[in-house]
């Protein structure tokens, strides 16, 4: 299974959060839910950069992302992730990400005060080492 398989991109395309975990300095997991885009070959997020989050990633890239659905009497569904982080520049990729951002989430502008990604976030993606899923059918 990868990212890529179209049963796994149809059921993210349905969600608008995920669940990010990362692996605070003691061990522990810090488990924290996520806007994201995604791609055939990665997951993007943006958070604050002084978040806990975000000193775990910088100090351990090492993640796990859980999408689900179901429950109530339906059939439990999702997809797992896990990979690396990796923070991207500031750049073309960047500023085209950051608008793929806005059309998914629209109050985003709002959040931010206009368009331009504030200075106190950072952008990384993850970067898939296994991908496994239940219940796409």
């Amino acid at each position: 299974m990868t990212l890529g398989d179209a049963r796994v991109q149809r059921f993210l395309a349905t969600k608008e959060i995920v669940v990010l975990a990362t692996t605070q300095a003691d061990g522990a997991p810090l488990a924290m839910p996520m806007w994201f885009l995604h791609d055939p070959g990665t997951l993007t997020m943006i958070s604050e950069q002084s978040t806990q989050k975000v000193r775990n990633l910088r100090r351990d890239a090492r993640v796990c992302v859980v999408a689900e659905a179901g429950g109530g009497g339906e059939e439990i569904r999702g997809v797992t992730v896990l990979g690396r982080a990796e923070f991207l520049p500031d750049g073309p990729e960047r500023q085209a990400l950051a608008e793929r951002f806005h059309a998914k989430y629209p109050s985003l502008a709002r959040l931010w005060g206009g368009r331009a990604m504030p200075l106190d976030r950072v952008m990384f993606r993850v970067l898939p080492a296994r991908v496994r899923s239940w219940g796409l059918g």
